[in-house]
């Protein structure tokens, strides 16, 4: 029964990501007219679902940074309680801050609370896959704001001098592609974790590399969850990222989407796990920068930053917590 509860949680975390996070993959797609909001949130959907498992095929490196993170210790009952505590504060803490239509990163959530989980166990982490989450965080940040502002300098005034429906069509093929990459990075996670407690459901504790490819059922599950979390939520932010934060037309939407799925390919193959939301609104956020008009609002992305600020420590005590209270009752 307890370990039923715990797969249909990650399947719940997952579908959450789905809502939360890829909506910022068709935020400039919608906002700019480009598709409307049900056809761009089902084409983000299909994209997701292919990304995933593109990813896999070849190699599926995010997975293991994911699942060298934490050392729930040597039995697999007690670790099920640990990932239990961890999941349901990612859903406690995703919904929460949906509420205010902020976009924040469903990675991060994972990562600080499995860290908190395992320490609530007496377990340990990884400092080395720690180091890759802080690089990652950094490099989602800078290069994401950095690819989006540079690629606007760059390509802007050509894409300016399309045709409208020609533009019209480059958008979506962006959108599309920061979609797949959303997918190909945040899918990873999920599914390695949704791997990791079925081997606990059945008594088992890893003694090796998981090979993913050894779970297609389980890469199906996660891929078709997320694009259903995908096409049914995330108005609320894309309505937030794409008309309140920043003010973007096509060309600019273009270069965002352009550049944030860039920076989610190179992290993806080093193997670094990164937050799909940072990456790609810190891009729209130097698209939109780069036009040197007031484009970005900054108390919106005070508000943004604020929810990221707090993500880590709310995660990881919720994370000990939960995996405290379960541990007891």
């Amino acid at each position: 029964m307890a370990e039923g509860i715990v797969l249909a949680l990650i399947v719940g975390v997952v579908f959450v990501n789905g809502w939360t996070d890829a909506p910022n993959a068709i935020a400039c797609a919608v906002s700019t007219g480009a598709m409307r909001y049900r056809a761009a949130a089902w084409m983000a959907g299909v994209c997701n679902l292919i990304g995933l498992l593109v990813s896999y095929l070849i190699g599926g490196r995010v997975a293991e940074t994911v699942l060298s993170l934490a050392n729930f210790g040597g039995d697999p009952h007690a670790a099920l309680i640990a990932l239990f505590g961890a999941m349901a504060s990612i859903i406690l803490f995703a919904v929460a801050v949906w509420w205010f239509g902020i976009p924040t990163s469903e990675s991060h959530a994972l990562i600080s609370a499995l860290t908190g989980a395992a320490l609530a166990l007496g377990g340990s982490v990884s400092l080395s896959a720690w180091g890759k989450v802080a690089a990652g965080l950094v490099l989602s940040v800078a290069l994401g704001y950095g690819q989006g502002w540079l690629l606007c300098k760059l390509l802007g005034r050509p894409l300016s001098a399309l045709r409208e429906k020609t533009l019209g069509r480059f958008q979506i093929f962006a959108a599309g592609g920061m979609a797949f990459m959303h997918g190909a990075q945040d899918g990873q996670k999920f599914v390695a974790i949704f791997i990791l407690a079925d081997l606990y459901a059945r008594g088992r504790y890893p003694a090796g590399a998981i090979n993913p490819r050894d779970h297609l059922a389980v890469l199906l599950l996660c891929g078709l969850t997320m694009a259903l979390g995908t096409s049914l939520g995330g108005g609320r932010i894309v309505r937030l990222v794409g008309s309140q934060m920043v003010r973007l037309g096509k060309p600019e939407g273009v270069c965002a989407d352009l550049g944030g799925a860039g920076c989610l390919l190179a992290a993806s193959l080093l193997g670094i796990p990164v937050s799909t939301t940072h990456t790609k609104t810190t891009a729209m956020m130097g698209a939109g920068a780069a036009m040197g008009d007031d484009r970005v609002d900054g108390s919106t992305v005070g508000g943004i930053a604020f929810a990221w600020a707090v993500t880590f420590p709310a995660c990881f005590v919720l994370g000990w917590g939960i995996t405290q209270l379960a541990i007891r009752v």
